[in-house]
């Protein structure tokens, strides 16, 4: 939906208005916003057209790390025979696998379930929601059923995305998969193509090759493209290593850089350069698209990009400043979307904060993290290597790399890398390759959103053997040139005389 100027709609009151707070989606963003203002005592309606708990729940994070959790495991036990252990190939139950991964979704589904959120005193409606005008909603469910009107003081919409399918000609012709229907294969994939080298793409290619599939990943670009280049190779050589080591029947074939210009029957990728590649199944990856076309937004006078519904900082729309946009269908302006779960949380405590509460509340992403869950982890926080310098700081890299942590060695896996970001006194980015990496992020989140100076961070205590002293191995690097430096050596020569 392209841009459209509208005129700011004001506050006049509405008189009796039903609900407080009208919550369309019923995804990890709209549940916080609901659970909050309901046991605050407000009179709250959700709205949800399909499944309560939304993508994170039923296709998203939740059976994507399940899945993840049974290929890891399958990994470790073809990896035993570096401790001694020999163990036989993995036998993969395809069928056991699938109802690991449900399982999953049934033991977290009551936490985001109707009769959880009813019983905290808000009204769940089942149907599609629409403006009727700026403070008016129509609902229609059950074909048949009369719409049903509500109006209310706010409406916070978090009505989330789905996956993006590329204009790629014969794409739309191709029986293709994405994340909402991956997850429900009753057979695993002889030789899964996927399309698309970000977290998702990564994420699911690592996973089913994990579990036997012969995988190829074709990127346009590099992999992990948001993230430090320097690891995001290194990611790309423990992938490589995986598939040289145990063959292409448990790795994943890389091909970066490679433009697809048609997808033909088979399915087949007909890439630029003319190789095509032909699999069982294709999985699309090439990220996500905001759920705007059902909420007729211009009834609303509700401006919207085709990134997202347009708010200021504070999330509320920039024409109707009843309306609330949270999650990844919020496009605010200067910062644009962002597509985690997390942030769908992060976006409800500014929501909550600002209108709930009417205190002051503005978006931040300078310590937002995101982890891709690959073997190993990649997480990051902050500001890359090129970003820091792009926007003109000055800067000091320290390193630590896994192979000289003690923990890591100990454990057969010292892949990976430790990379801060350091300007003047500040910790501005973090990067960590490295098994559990999302793990250990937290320490740099915090430092950064707190300015905590490298000088109290190097002061921590780490408990050994672990990987987060990586952490404070690398932080050593800004401090060991000082110590050891002639001044300081000169000046212990002569302490050590005093009496």
């Amino acid at each position: 939906m392209p841009s459209v100027a509208m005129p700011s709609v004001g506050m006049p009151k509405v008189a009796m208005p039903d609900f407080d707070l009208a919550v369309i989606g019923a995804g990890a963003a709209g549940l916080s916003v609901t659970a909050v203002a309901a046991q605050l005592g407000l009179r709250v309606v959700l709205i949800e057209r399909d499944r309560m708990g939304g993508d994170c729940l039923n296709t998203g994070c939740v059976p994507s790390k399940a899945l993840l959790a049974a290929a890891h495991a399958a990994q470790s036990a073809r990896a035993a025979g570096r401790f001694g252990i020999r163990l036989p190939e993995p036998a993969i139950d395809w069928d056991a696998v699938r109802a690991h991964v449900t399982g999953t979704i049934a033991d977290i589904a009551p936490m985001d379930s109707e009769a959880r959120f009813r019983a905290l005193g808000a009204e769940v409606l089942r149907g599609e929601a629409r403006f009727l005008d700026p403070d008016t909603l129509g609902i229609t469910g059950t074909p048949g059923i009369e719409e049903r009107r509500l109006t209310a003081r706010r409406i916070v919409i978090a009505a989330g995305s789905r996956a993006a399918i590329p204009p790629i000609p014969g794409l739309a012709e191709v029986p293709h998969l994405t994340n909402e229907t991956l997850f429900g294969l009753a057979h695993p994939p002889e030789h899964l193509l996927v399309l698309g080298g970000g977290p998702v793409g990564l994420e699911m290619a690592t996973a089913h090759a994990g579990l036997g599939c012969r995988v190829t990943l074709v990127e346009a670009g590099r992999i992990a493209p948001r993230e430090d280049a320097e690891l995001a190779d290194g990611l790309r050589r423990a992938i490589m290593a995986q598939e040289k080591k145990q063959g292409t029947a448990h790795g994943v074939t890389l091909i970066e850089h490679a433009s697809v210009v048609a997808v033909e029957p088979g399915p087949t990728l007909v890439l630029a350069d003319g190789r095509r590649i032909t699999g069982s199944h294709l999985l699309v990856a090439t990220g996500r698209r905001p759920n705007l076309e059902n909420l007729a937004l211009p009834a609303g006078n509700v401006r919207a990009s085709l990134a997202g519904i347009v708010t200021d900082r504070d999330l509320r729309s920039v024409t109707n400043r009843r309306v609330f946009a949270i999650g990844d269908i919020a496009d605010p302006v200067g910062i644009g979307p962002r597509a985690f779960t997390h942030v769908g949380s992060y976006h409800a405590s500014i929501v909550i904060r600002r209108a709930l509460f009417r205190l002051p509340a503005r978006l931040d992403y300078a310590a937002l993290p995101r982890v891709i869950y690959t073997s190993p982890e990649l997480a990051q926080v902050g500001l890359t290597e090129s970003e820091a310098r792009a926007a003109g700081h000055r800067v000091t890299l320290l390193r630590a790399p896994l192979a000289e942590n003690d923990r890591a060695v100990a454990e057969g896996d010292p892949t990976g890398l430790v990379k801060l970001v350091i300007s003047g006194n500040r910790v501005l980015g973090a990067g960590i390759l490295a098994p559990h990496a999302g793990e250990m992020i937290g320490q740099w989140t915090l430092a950064i959103a707190r300015r905590v100076p490298p000088a109290a961070l190097i002061g921590l205590i780490a408990p050994y053997p672990t990987l987060a002293e990586a952490g404070k191995r690398a932080l050593a690097g800004l401090f060991a040139p000082r110590l050891f430096a002639a001044r300081t050596k000169s000046l212990v020569r002569l302490l050590i005389r005093l009496p």
